[in-house]
């Protein structure tokens, strides 16, 4: 799985609801913004529910290239490459490390 747009729509909804436990866990609000992919809200302080497009409130904003993305969704281990590189942006580097929840 190393589609953005699939991430979001399709494996990410299905992770929090197999997993509940991680809405909790994280209870924070992302925004992804993939260069190339598009913008997409990740709320995790409610139910865990995610939309397109960005919100103002995010606690974290977490920006890259979509090929960079698409490289750390198929190996999530090359998160902290990526971002000692310069490739993936994160606003807030103690919630973006919970954000290996949810790619692992």
């Amino acid at each position: 799985m190393a589609d953005t747009s699939e991430f979001f729509s399709d494996y990410l909804p299905n992770k929090l609801k197999e997993n509940p436990d991680l809405v909790s866990d994280i209870d924070a609000v992302f925004v992804f913004d993939i260069e190339d992919a598009g913008k997409w809200t990740v709320d995790l302080t409610g139910e865990g529910v995610i939309n397109e497009g960005a919100a103002e409130d995010a606690g974290c904003t977490v920006t890259a290239k979509k090929e960079d993305f698409e490289t750390m969704l198929e190996n999530p281990a090359q998160a902290m490459m990526l971002f000692m590189s310069g490739k993936l942006a994160v606003s807030n580097v103690g919630l973006g490390m919970s954000l290996q929840k949810l790619l692992s």
